[in-house]
């Protein structure tokens, strides 16, 4: 592997470090190199992280190379984790003593350790651009965001701008992608859904599968996929990512992120108090609108548990859930917003004392993405067999741990995802997202406090007739 440990005085514009990169050449540390020194702290990037290292230095405002190549100084560029999931390109530069070579040592032994370390990175591409679709800003949008990250990471890009209905899918049914790695989606949740199900059948006619065979197993197909929001929903995107935001797609394409599209799901037991009788059903198709008697009646029911002192120990009895999800959502209004229209629970009422719990039981990835997809439309997102849904007074979470396994041994997962080949590895841990700020913990209690807030708000007035979908 040539030189892979590195350890050396550098210095940077945020003062002078001692930079070493360990043996096993997953982080690049520095700290600062006087002892005492408090004017900055250390740093410590993980090169999986890492877009690329290039010799010379970096313009920080343009993030491009300095034409001088200067051999005695290197420049690193990596992911920088902003607030709400966005992801932007940081840089870091370095600068050696002179006549040293020190620049070109670390730039061979970074580059070695992002290619060990980085094996599910992408190096050829196969973009489609929809200029017509969502806001028609598509190509504008991968040119001036987008485009210039590929090049930084060194992939190989073959772009092709769609001008018809169906040209993505008839290019990737006919076409040789034995070169590429994956399909990039510049676009909106329509662009997606079309590659992925093209991809799909792609597969399976390749395999010999008969077409129209509902009761057949899909194969994954080889190749991943990769999502650039243009749309005017981009629901998949938000839902995948946690935001709409090109640059952070392209960042977790570079760096092969794969947590959703390899299906991950989590052990654990959900406990939950179901709400009393005289509460409304998740799937009544009401909707919480200004006068909503559902809040009504249930405030004056709250009102009365009050006078009572009863407050302490709602009713409702006690159910547990135990197995594998790839999502439980938590929410006591309808979430409802411009990506999704009628939210992650339609039915939710904001003052009736109670939470909706959405429950999404492991699935194949394509049932998830066809979950997440029903968000953007009015097609209902409770209505398949891995979901269910229950209006509940609180919650409990726990995950799922060593005393819970045989023989006191984590199991070994085995899954398949869309990116091909069996994965193998240990349980994962997962945390939670509080209206997108991380919660470090994994287990978790939830209960309602109804009439804590009082709003400036009178609620939405009732749709017109023949104005909802």
């Amino acid at each position: 592997m040539g030189e892979t440990f590195l350890r050396s005085p550098l210095r940077t514009p945020r003062g002078r470090f001692l930079v070493s990169l360990p043996p096993r050449g997953e982080f690049l540390l520095g700290t600062p190199e006087l002892v005492g020194q408090t004017s900055d702290q250390g740093f410590c990037i993980p090169v999986q992280e890492m877009v690329a290292v290039r010799l010379g230095a970096a313009s920080e405002a343009k993030q491009v190379l300095d034409p001088r190549g200067d051999e005695n100084c290197f420049t690193v560029f990596f992911v920088r984790r902003e607030k709400q999931e966005r992801w932007s390109l940081g840089s870091l530069e370095f600068t050696t003593p002179p006549q040293s070579r020190m620049a070109i040592r670390w730039v061979n032994a970074l580059q070695t350790w992002i290619c060990h370390h980085g094996v599910t990175r992408p190096k050829s591409l196969l973009v489609f651009i929809n200029p017509a679709g969502g806001r028609k800003r598509a190509m504008e949008i991968y040119q001036d965001q987008v485009a210039s990250l590929f090049a930084l990471a060194g992939i190989h890009v073959h772009v092709v701008e769609t001008c018809r209905a169906d040209e993505a899918r008839d290019y990737i049914m006919q076409q040789d992608l034995c070169s590429f790695d994956g399909l990039v989606s510049v676009g909106g949740d329509g662009t997606f859904n079309e590659l992925m199900h093209a991809l799909i059948d792609r597969t399976q006619q390749k395999a010999g599968r008969l077409e129209g065979d509902v009761d057949m197993e899909l194969l994954a197909p080889r190749l991943r996929i990769g999502i650039i929001p243009a749309g005017s929903t981009d629901c998949i995107c938000f839902a995948t990512v946690g935001i709409n935001d090109p640059i952070t797609s392209a960042l977790h394409i570079i760096i092969g992120a794969k947590a959703v599209l390899g299906n991950q799901s989590y052990k654990g037991t959900v406990e939950f108090q179901v709400a009393g009788t005289e509460a409304a059903n998740p799937r009544d198709q009401t909707r919480c609108r200004s006068g909503c008697l559902v809040c009504s009646e249930s405030s004056k029911h709250l009102l009365a548990q009050c006078e009572e002192e009863k407050l302490s120990e709602p009713e409702g009895e006690w159910q547990k859930v135990q197995g594998r999800f790839l999502a439980v959502n938590v929410t006591c209004m309808s979430s409802a917003c411009p990506k999704s229209p009628e939210g992650l629970s339609p039915c939710a009422h904001l003052a009736d004392g109670t939470a909706d719990l959405i429950l999404v039981h492991e699935c194949s990835m394509f049932s998830f993405l066809r979950h997440l997809n029903r968000h953007t439309n009015c097609s209902d997102q409770f209505d398949l067999p891995f979901v269910s849904v229950h209006r509940v007074r609180a919650v409990r979470f726990t995950s799922a741990k060593l005393e819970d396994y045989e023989d006191g041994e984590p199991a070994v997962q085995e899954r398949k995802g869309l990116c091909g080949g069996i994965c193998q590895q240990e349980e994962p841990v997962s945390c939670w997202s509080c209206d997108g700020e991380t919660l470090s913990h994994t287990d978790i209690s939830i209960r309602v406090h109804g009439r804590l807030i009082h709003l400036f708000a009178r609620g939405i007035e009732q749709v017109p007739m023949g104005g909802s979908c």
